[in-house]
């Protein structure tokens, strides 16, 4: 098969490999459509440990079961295979599993290709009438789905339910979206890309802004960089909730001292649990999370350059997918 590996630090090449072969209790996907994640793009520049080349990336992916009794099934895949029988996946904590694995982390390569090997319990039927590129945007959907899922039960029940985003990728965009879809009436999205605000707009409305200078009671951080946390220790109000899910960089920020003097709450949210995978397939379906036409669509042998245009900053659109098989 043919797949996009990445081979060092900036460096992608668009080659045969192997295809996979499934474990017992594994399908075989035919993937057509997977979309590049910031996690790929921080193993691009050679920021992520657990990525060391040569690994094929990529684990947004949505396809069709290729052979055996569900041939041509159309599904999307939530990419995180755990053991099912520790106390965390027992209390359906599965993004906590002590074994956990993903996708496009070794020991499991990922979705930049053609085929790729998934047990059958981490997929979802996908309806006919929804196109596989948006079902691909179940797993950075469920991210935020999480993260906005834990922000509200960890808000104070007599508190108004308002909210800031502080990102505009795909991540921020899809953290407003799953806020709104749980009565969250008021949403900002905080974006300081003029282009990216433009497109945020269409897909999400008026409430894009370039800075905010106000206090919420909820606020995300979709980007996780020292300067967004910084804006976020300063937009919580008194008693307020940061759900913290950008993996920018490791540390610096947080204001701790107002943190504590008004008893903010913080929450790091990584991934999603099984439930909030398919929850979050079924707004999709249900179309509670909009029209989800926010991506571009690009071949997986151009990649390469898809990364290129993602590390120069001249990407307006909030995700790209990949086609395999364009």
């Amino acid at each position: 098969m043919k797949a996009l590996v990445y081979d060092g630090v900036e460096t992608l090449s668009y080659r045969d490999v192997p295809d996979p072969r499934p474990a017992p209790g594994e399908h075989l996907i035919k993937v057509e459509a997977v979309g590049i994640c910031g996690s790929d793009m921080h193993a691009y520049l050679g920021h992520d440990a657990r990525r060391p080349a040569p690994l094929i990336l990529g684990h947004e992916a949505a396809g069709t079961i290729e052979g055996g009794p569900k041939n041509g099934n159309r599904v999307t895949v939530n990419p995180l295979v755990t053991c099912g029988t520790c106390p965390a996946c027992i209390n359906e904590r599965e993004n906590l599993c002590p074994s956990r694995e993903i996708i496009s982390m070794q020991p499991r390569e990922g979705a930049f290709a053609q085929f790729l090997a998934i047990p059958e319990s981490n997929l979802v039927d996908v309806p006919d009438d929804l196109s596989l590129s948006k079902a691909a945007l179940a797993e950075p959907l469920a991210v935020s789905w999480h993260a906005a899922r834990l922000a509200l039960a960890a808000l104070h029940p007599q508190a108004e339910r308002r909210a800031l985003v502080i990102g505009g990728g795909a991540i921020g965009l899809a953290a407003a979206l799953a806020l709104r879809a749980m009565d969250v009436a008021e949403v900002t999205i905080v974006e300081p890309s003029a282009k990216r605000r433009t497109v945020l707009a269409d897909a999400f409305g008026p409430d894009v802004v370039s800075e905010e200078k106000g206090q919420f009671p909820i606020v995300i951080d979709a980007v996780g960089y020292a300067a967004t946390r910084a804006v976020a220790s300063a937009s919580a109000e008194p008693g307020g909730v940061i759900a913290h899910v950008g993996l920018g960089e490791d540390t610096g920020g947080l204001d701790v001292r107002r943190m504590t003097l008004q008893e903010i709450t913080f929450i790091g949210t990584y991934t999603y649990t099984a439930r909030d995978f398919r929850d979050t397939a079924q707004a999709i379906f249900d179309g509670r999370l909009g029209t989800l036409d926010w991506f571009e669509t690009h071949c997986l042998s151009d990649g390469g350059q898809a990364f290129k245009d993602l590390q120069n900053g001249v990407v307006a659109a909030p995700k790209i997918i990949l086609d395999p098989w364009g």
